[in-house]
């Protein structure tokens, strides 16, 4: 009987960690079987310009996994049980029900989505472009405003800046502004915040620093400012992901924020058959810090997760190289980017890369992520191993995780 693999998610840690295990593994000995709840892989990273009007290219699973061995399943996954070693999903139709999927190695990719925190009124009258539903919800209101109207982006992280300049610059008519809990871009250098500043100041984008919200109405925002409110027809949220809620019924170790933890092959602490990566997974990057929920950190976190699974099914070497982050990629629309030069455990350096340059180093970016979906083990020739009887002794060293500058 062949080792079932099954991997939950099909976003960049989850293909990416497929796709690698299909090219790694012989299928007469190995059976690989992704489960996602869309038909088409999502590309994250271009989640600000969807909603902005910008069209993107479809990118088929079936036809990305086309030739590769691996069984694509099209389900919501609602459940995991570790101690039956089965993955529940709906099973669609006019009947509804479930049905169970079982596994011999799972790995866990399902990521994260917003979080509208306890914030009275984000659930209800928010926008937000953590997924593509809610990408396309806000470019339909957004479609809707008439010039003059406000819009409100409420987050200071990348996904604020770029959902606020890309906003402002597809709609000028538009009187956008950007709510930040503390300075404006007060994690970037010297460097970095002057330019930010000045991409927007040009684009007329209010920024609203050391304001936390604290309510938001279907018109409008409440703050800690002195003013008290900010008028928005549209408000974005961007203040927070969380890890996919089905983490905290699993049994598995979890650390506080619910992702669960991992060791330096991304193998869980509790579990040495289930695998997390991507935003699911609490694993430890230079320094010990953890790493941070992003395509940088999953893309390296797939291919870690895969060679290791693959190593110990087929008794090779574990691999062994560590993670360390090289820069921050920031698009400020079409025309602007700011690239933030970082340390290994991700603090600012001091510099950084600017204007149309940037914006093209960040477009390649997200080019070369959405390819190495398509090829993940990065076009480099690959061979098939057979199994061998030392498949996954609990034992095995763990690794770390490879470099990325994405």
């Amino acid at each position: 009987m062949r080792h079932r693999i099954v991997v939950l998610g099909a976003g960049y840690a989850g293909a990416i960690a497929a796709g690698r295990l299909a090219r790694r593994l012989d299928p007469a000995d190995v059976a690989i079987t992704v489960v996602n709840a869309e038909t088409d892989f999502v590309e994250c990273v271009r989640m600000h310009q969807l909603a902005t009007g910008q069209d993107l290219k479809p990118r088929p699973l079936r036809e990305m996994f086309a030739g590769t061995g691996v069984e694509l399943r099209i389900a919501k996954v609602t459940g995991v049980d570790v101690d039956t070693r089965t993955v529940t999903v709906a099973a669609g139709g006019s009947t509804g029900g479930t049905d169970e999927i079982g596994y011999d190695t799972l790995v866990y990719a399902l990521g994260s989505g917003w979080n509208p925190g306890d914030v009275p009124g984000v659930a209800e009258h928010a926008a937000e472009i953590a997924s593509r539903p809610g990408a396309l919800r806000l470019r339909d209101r957004l479609a809707r405003l008439a010039a003059g109207q406000s819009v409100v982006v409420v987050g200071g992280g990348l996904t604020g800046l770029e959902a606020a300049t890309e906003i402002a610059e597809a709609r000028p008519d538009l009187d956008v502004a950007l709510a930040v809990r503390g300075g404006l871009g007060d994690t970037l250098s010297p460097k970095g915040r002057a330019h930010l500043r000045k991409v927007l100041a040009g684009l007329n984008i209010t920024v609203y620093e050391h304001t936390a919200v604290t309510g938001v109405a279907a018109d409008r925002v409440t703050t800690t400012t002195t003013d008290g409110t900010i008028a928005a027809a549209v408000t974005v949220w961007t203040a927070g992901f969380a890890v996919h809620p089905i983490t905290r019924t699993t049994g598995l170790q979890l650390a506080d924020s619910g992702q669960i933890v991992v060791d330096g092959t991304m193998r869980s602490v509790s579990h040495p058959d289930v695998y997390a990566v991507g935003d699911a997974a609490w694993a430890a990057g230079s320094g010990g810090k953890p790493l941070r929920m992003s395509c940088a950190s999953g893309t390296p976190m797939a291919w870690q997760a895969a060679d290791s699974i693959a190593a110990r099914m087929t008794g090779g070497k574990l691999p062994n190289a560590p993670l360390r982050y090289f820069n921050q990629c920031i698009s400020l629309g079409r025309r602007e980017g700011l690239i933030q030069y970082v340390t290994a455990d991700d603090r600012a350096r001091p510099a950084v890369l600017t204007g149309r340059l940037a914006a093209g180093y960040k477009e390649l970016v997200c080019r070369g992520a959405a390819w190495g979906v398509a090829n993940p083990t990065l076009g480099l020739p690959t061979r098939r191993r057979p199994t061998t009887h030392r498949a996954t002794h609990p034992g095995a060293a763990a690794g770390s995780v490879v470099d990325t500058s994405a």
